[in-house]
């Protein structure tokens, strides 16, 4: 098999996704301009991307997460009306009403804080939106990759049968150089005919060796005998490559069934219809992966999205902690008390009637302590959490970069060790079927070699699949994609 080459390539920037994402709209109407035999797994990626309504759901929660960083700003003013239903007499006049008009400020950078901490709680959510769709698209690749190799199992069995079947006409033709009827093929019934024959070759086997006059009717029927045993052993031979034939047909049938709930599940991970066609890849050939394997880790610390959520998950806690000192300080208010006045008369003259305006100034006087010191503890212990949390995802994540180069190199040593023993099965069977054909080997041995053959192909197959999904693993925990040459 060729092998195709990767090369690292560097995470794509949030900024990136979200103009992308925006855009997927007029970028779809021209991917239904193009035919399906043009279209590759980076359009069905596309595709997943824009259609899919778990990864729409999750950028939706980021774009609601956003909107809490046009919340904060300063408290509602405070307007008091007051009517005396009697005037009240003051030495200005009659007072009519009372009304207050207040405005409260909390201390000076607290609206800044509260607008930090709703952006970086903003950039979590958008951290697990990017999360979202790393997932979704190493099921669709994952998924892709199935199919294909289901597809790729099912052209070596089809060749598997195409051998077994050529076989099977070699059978055909000794059974009938031994005697058999042409027209008469064997089935159950003519072995349960051919069963006294047998017998009697048995016999007469045995009677040969007290009888070595080679004119004696012992010999006779021996020679019979041998007759009809070689042709009872082609027709054996026959009925048990017929087996294996009717084994891998049930095979390819099964293929043919797994094929469909993966197909399926491919078109709904696009949010289409289940029995939409699509163009798999025209070869499922070994590759090779470029990047530096210390290189590919420090990829993953550094742009994972887990991690990033928990950093800006801290980051939003000690917002919260300066929040909370900001709210033990004291808020200050403005605002303006106006009382109407109408004259009164007083001996005969008109006393008063101006109104009244006065200024005020009021301020809260945080003494209880307790609540404030609470709601510091409190962000700092889920910081604290936030940060252990982050290192136990960055251990796993380097188990599951591990355990994928692993898989990427064990499956690079199965190749080509499955390369050349599957060279060197192939030229043994094509030697093991010549002599079968001349009668120098059983079908035992020709049946041996051919399924040592065709096991070295479907292992040599896995192994291919297994590369690809390292390939899928490694680029879901760079947040990244390894691109083929």
């Amino acid at each position: 098999m060729e092998t195709k080459h990767s090369k690292f390539r560097l995470p794509n920037s949030p900024s990136r996704w979200l103009s992308g994402l925006r855009g997927l709209g007029a970028f779809f109407l021209v991917l239904i301009s193009l035919s399906v035999n043009a279209q590759s797994l980076d359009d069905y990626l596309i595709i997943a991307a824009e259609n899919n309504p778990g990864l729409k759901a999750a950028y939706t929660r980021y774009e609601a997460t956003l909107e809490r960083t046009r919340q904060p700003g300063l408290p509602d003013p405070e307007l008091q009306v007051g009517f005396f239903l009697k005037p009240m007499e003051r030495f200005m006049g009659n007072q009519q009403a009372d009304i207050q008009l207040m405005q409260m400020f909390p201390w000076f950078g607290m609206i800044g804080t509260q607008k930090e901490e709703a952006n970086q709680m903003a950039l979590a959510q958008y951290q697990l939106f990017l999360e979202e769709k790393n997932q979704l698209m190493y099921l669709v690749k994952s998924t892709w990759y199935e199919i294909t190799k289901i597809r790729e199992e099912i052209g070596i069995q089809q060749e598997n049968l195409k051998i077994l079947t050529q076989l099977e006409t070699l059978a055909l033709i000794k059974y009938q150089a031994a005697g058999g009827s042409p027209t008469s093929l064997p089935t159950p019934a003519t072995v349960q005919k051919s069963s006294p024959s047998l017998s009697a070759g048995s016999a007469g086997m045995n009677s040969m060796a007290g009888n070595t006059s080679p004119t004696s009717p012992a010999m006779n029927s021996s020679m019979g005998g041998s007759s009809m045993a070689s042709t009872g052993s082609a027709m054996s031979e026959i009925l048990r490559l017929r087996v294996e034939i009717k084994e891998l047909q049930n095979t390819l049938t099964q293929l043919e069934a797994d094929l469909e709930p993966q197909q399926i599940k491919f078109n709904q991970l696009l949010n289409r219809g289940i029995r939409e066609e699509f163009q798999l890849p025209k070869e499922f050939a070994p590759i090779a992966l470029e990047a530096q394997k210390l290189a590919v880790l420090d990829s993953i610390r550094s742009s994972h999205p887990m991690l990033a959520m928990y950093d800006h998950e801290m980051a939003a806690y000690d917002q919260q902690a300066r929040m909370a000192r900001l709210d033990g300080r004291p808020m200050l208010g403005a605002g303006v008390n106006y009382m109407p006045f109408t004259a009164r008369a007083e001996n005969g003259m008109m006393m008063g009637g101006e109104d009244m305006v006065m200024p005020m100034v009021t301020m809260t006087l945080p003494i209880y302590r307790k609540k404030v010191n609470a709601r510091i503890k409190e962000a700092e212990l889920m910081k604290e959490s936030a940060a252990l949390e982050r290192q136990k995802t960055e251990n796993l994540l380097a188990m599951d970069w591990a355990n994928a180069y692993r898989q990427w190199e064990d499956a690079e040593r199965k190749l080509q060790l499955y390369a050349e023993q599957t060279e060197l099965t192939q030229q043994n069977l094509e030697l093991m079927s010549t002599a079968y054909t001349a009668n120098q080997a059983s079908l035992s041995d020709v049946l041996a070699v051919h399924h040592q053959f065709h096991d070295y192909q479907l292992k040599q197959l896995y192994a291919v699949y297994s590369q690809y999904l390292s390939l899928a693993q490694l680029e879901m925990l760079t947040s990244s994609s390894f691109s083929l040459d």
